[in-house]
């Protein structure tokens, strides 16, 4: 009554036709969003366009379509999609509550920062680079012409 260890263990799996053929469609789908990001960039780059409703609306078309690609990444090529619905839920409910922290600190320092510029006359915090000893001149140095 012994068994053939051999027997029960499979060393070359074929994979299956509609498997290939929904990895190659979720393949087409991500190059085609890839592509419409990039042209998105390229659009944003080469039309220099003030910070208002427009660029505002490309940076979150861009977004909405990250999303959908990291959807379908997680979904097929990491089979979240052909889990249960309990272990989905596992799985976003606390990443989700990781991106709203993820805001919430975000949202907190600009407050922090905004308002420590405001009633801090001697502190002001800027995105820009200073130049190198600029913080320090206070006007013409005696001597120095």
């Amino acid at each position: 009554m012994e068994q053939n260890a051999a027997s029960e263990v499979t060393f070359h799996h074929e994979p299956r036709s509609d498997s290939v053929k929904r990895i190659w469609k979720v393949f087409w789908i991500l190059l085609i969003i890839t592509l419409i990001e990039l042209g998105i960039g390229v659009l944003m780059y080469l039309l220099d366009l003030p910070d208002d409703f427009r660029r505002l609306a490309l940076k979150g078309t861009v977004t909405i379509l990250s999303l959908a690609k990291a959807y379908f990444i997680v979904s097929v090529f990491m089979h979240l999609g052909d889990e249960i619905r309990n272990m989905i839920m596992t799985i976003v409910v606390p990443l989700m509550l990781f991106i709203w922290f993820i805001g919430a600190f975000i949202y907190d320092g600009n407050s922090y920062k905004n308002l420590r510029n405001k009633y801090d006359p001697h502190f002001k915090e800027s995105t820009t680079p200073k130049k190198h000893g600029a913080e320090h001149e206070t006007g013409p140095q005696p001597g120095k012409q």
